[in-house]
């Protein structure tokens, strides 16, 4: 009889080897989607100097744009606030989309169909399936694919007039300023405060407007930094990102969209709406109009009304980027001496418990099969325990726990004080069987048994309160690969 630890063994290597052979066909498929894509530039580049010399030698060359343009954008130019010459402005453009996922698709997509001149596109992540259904630029096939590669492949089969830029890495501090210096304007469309302070860090020292937006779950935020683009110290100059935000939020209170959630319209808005602000600034006409006054665009999608503004101050006089008194350098920058990831906090997941306190998938899988009794807890939200729980567990959302009121069970009299409400009857009435405690990956359970602990629940020691480490990640890994990976 085969073994099935072994045969689960088996089939793992037999997958860790399928999955590196997989990776390296498609290494081999980009480099040779490169080299096709060359190709092609080569021979477009080719084919539009021959068209161009023949258009000069028919002395048709008083248009200032192709008569496919003309075709293209038609309906874009002759809006009252675009116009031949917003278009012509539009095309002579250099715009950076710093992130091709959720935010920078739509704007990508819609900027590069407005005749946006050049593109440029930075992120050093690989599309992956979980992508998908907001990240508009990006298809199934292209799934394990340099993003920024898939999006120009999209593009180029949208409007090939643009030239498009790859910068296929996550932007860094040494990097940003070398990279920005060549675009007009910046769009951030990152997920992560660290990103956001260095992206408007450097676009302000380089004199460049910033388009920023963010998104989770339902909502969304929309701000037109820096413009207009000023030295620090002018007070005429927009408000930057550290204006808005002095300080960055705790490190434990950012929620990912891999841990929030996000609906695909929502993101999708909010890109697009980037696009529309990076349109305006771009066609913008000196010294016509009143200035913008700054503004924090809210979008609500289960609200109403959906959108709520929110007039902005103008420059802080000590903010520590526009200020007189400016801290921050493109030298600091570059030198490291500026350490965004220290300033905004780590992230990372802690070990806060003992290695007693703590039992692996496997192990907890093993104790199963003895029979023992226990309770096991799951701290995910609720919509997260809807779509995938183990037998008889019981279901407390974290959010419930961080909210109830930091009592203990005892005082300091030793008097006893009711248990928060919730805290199951069964959990604290039965007081022989174990707990167990599991989230989604491994952080919420830990806080959760030192909770649980200092609510008295295991009796000075005698009643076990263990951690399910790396949660229903590890799970899934160890234990059962069918389970539910979204």
């Amino acid at each position: 009889m085969v073994d099935p630890e072994a045969k689960c063994a088996s089939l793992r290597t037999e997958i860790a080897a399928t999955e590196t052979q997989l990776a390296n066909l498609r290494r081999e498929l980009h480099d040779a989607e490169e080299a096709a894509r060359s190709n092609r530039s080569q021979n477009a580049t080719d084919t539009t100097t021959t068209t161009t010399t023949e258009v000069k030698k028919e002395g048709k060359s008083k248009w200032p744009l192709l008569s496919e343009e003309y075709r293209r954008y038609g309906r874009q130019m002759i809006v009252p606030q675009v116009g031949l010459q917003g278009q012509l402005k539009l095309r002579g453009a250099k715009v950076l989309i710093v992130g091709a996922g959720g935010l920078g698709c739509p704007a990508a997509l819609y900027l590069a169909g407005a005749g946006v001149g050049t593109l440029g596109l930075v992120d050093g992540d690989t599309v992956d399936s979980s992508n998908l259904h907001r990240q508009v630029l990006h298809r199934s096939k292209n799934v394990g694919k340099i993003k920024v590669d898939s999006a120009i492949e999209y593009l180029r089969e949208l409007n090939p007039h643009p030239t498009y830029v790859p910068h296929r890495a996550h932007l860094a501090p040494q990097d940003a300023p070398d990279i920005f210096k060549d675009y007009d304007l910046i769009l951030d469309c990152t997920d992560n405060p660290a990103t956001r302070y260095l992206v408007s860090d450097t676009a302000l020292l380089l004199g460049k407007p910033l388009v920023s937006a963010s998104a989770l779950r339902t909502e969304g935020q929309l701000m037109v930094l820096n413009n207009p683009p000023r030295a620090p110290g002018d007070k005429e100059g927009g408000p930057c990102y550290r204006c808005i935000f002095p300080r960055p939020p705790p490190a434990t209170s950012i929620t990912s969209c891999a841990d929030g959630g996000i609906l695909g319209p929502v993101v999708g808005t909010m890109g697009v709406l980037q696009a529309l602000e990076a349109i305006k600034v771009l066609t913008a006409t000196e010294g016509k109009g009143e200035a913008t006054q700054p503004s924090l665009l809210i979008f609500s999608a289960y609200s109403t009304p959906q959108f709520r503004s929110i007039k902005l101050r103008s420059r802080r006089p000590n903010c520590a980027m526009c200020s007189a008194e400016a801290t921050v350098t493109l030298d600091s920058v570059r030198s490291g001496s500026m350490d965004y990831i220290f300033f905004c906090g780590t992230v990372d997941p802690e070990d806060i418990l003992s290695p007693e306190e703590r039992v692996t998938p496997l192990e907890y899988k093993k104790l199963l099969s003895t029979g023992a009794d226990r309770h096991i807890i799951d701290v995910r939200d609720k919509v997260q325990f809807d779509i995938c729980s183990l037998d008889n567990s019981i279901n407390i959302p974290f959010s419930t726990i961080l909210a109830s009121a930091s009592s203990t069970a005892t005082n300091n009299g030793g008097e006893s004080r009711p248990l928060p409400p919730w805290v199951p009857s069964e959990v604290a009435n039965d007081s022989n069987k174990p707990i167990y405690v599991v989230c989604r990956q491994g952080n919420d359970s830990q806080t959760t048994v030192r909770r649980l602990k200092e609510l008295g629940l295991d009796r000075g020691g005698e009643r076990p309160i263990i951690d399910i480490k790396g949660g229903f990640r590890l799970w899934r890994e160890q234990v059962d690969p069918d389970w539910p990976d979204y």
